[in-house]
């Protein structure tokens, strides 16, 4: 296919990524459309197998068509490598026919993104990052980026959906 849509989720340790990472899976699910997660283990050391069956475990639950977790040299999809680049590893995913390709992690990727924010620290995220789409944050905050609040998760997921079908449409 190669025309899969591309969308990050990002924030510190701790901010919800897996969590809204699940319920966007299922989402995508129950709308028709073929999704998979990409998961990048930032926080150092080499990864097992064991990793798996946390965080990306949880998008395969949730029901991402193929998922994998890459960091410290490694992609679990197990493919060894000296470094995955997030290019690289979504080049790896168009061969699964994807309507859309999910990622939790990679802040400084270019891709389309969500930040979450958890408290005043994390706003310094929001001067350093590209293409933010949208913020979603625990704290009040005045933002240029359209914000939702944590408890309107729900209200996201429609937006965001309404958003990625128009993307979707509009390549075809």
């Amino acid at each position: 296919m190669g025309g899969s849509k591309v969308f990050q989720i990002v924030g510190y340790k701790n901010s919800g990524k897996t969590t809204l990472m699940e319920k966007l899976i299922e989402s995508g699910n129950e709308r028709g459309l073929r999704v998979g997660s990409i998961k990048h283990h930032g926080h150092g050391g080499p990864l097992d197998s064991s990793y798996v069956n946390n965080d990306s475990r949880r998008h395969n639950l949730a029901g991402s068509i193929v998922s994998s977790v890459a960091g410290d040299g490694t992609l679990l999809i197990e493919a060894a490598k000296n470094n995955w680049k997030l290019d690289e590893i979504i080049h790896v995913y168009h061969h699964f026919d994807l309507d859309l390709i999910l990622v939790e992690g990679y802040k400084q990727s270019p891709y389309p993104k969500a930040v979450l924010i958890r408290n005043e620290k994390d706003l310094a995220l929001l001067d350093h990052l590209t293409n933010i789409k949208v913020v979603i944050s625990l704290i009040p905050i005045e933002s240029n980026h359209r914000v939702f609040f944590q408890e309107q998760v729900d209200e996201f997921i429609d937006f965001f959906y309404s958003w990625i079908f128009l993307e979707l449409t509009s390549s075809k």
